[in-house]
């Protein structure tokens, strides 16, 4: 039992490390902005928050597709009720 949870630990790391890379990617530029502002640099700022902004909707693009997915397995695992008919 305590392999099984090790391996599910493993499986949840690895499908979630897209998600990680994109927060990290997005704590990167909202560093930057922050300097960009401590040294006055309009034009850095405007950049940098664009940058975070197509990284934030990044993030949240790859937690809508990974919700689709579980929601498609799951649906799909259904098992249809012979009597009525209805399920999956």
């Amino acid at each position: 039992m305590k392999s099984l949870k090790h391996v599910a630990a493993l499986l949840t790391t690895t499908a979630l490390l897209p998600l990680l890379m994109g927060a990290h990617l997005f704590r990167y530029r909202a560093y930057r902005v922050r300097r960009a502002v401590q040294n006055g640099d309009r034009g850095a700022i405007s950049i940098e928050l664009a940058l975070a902004i197509i990284a934030l909707v990044a993030v949240a693009g790859a937690v809508v597709v990974a919700l689709k997915l579980l929601a498609g397995k799951v649906t799909s695992e259904i098992p249809k009720d012979p009597a009525t008919g209805a399920g999956a």
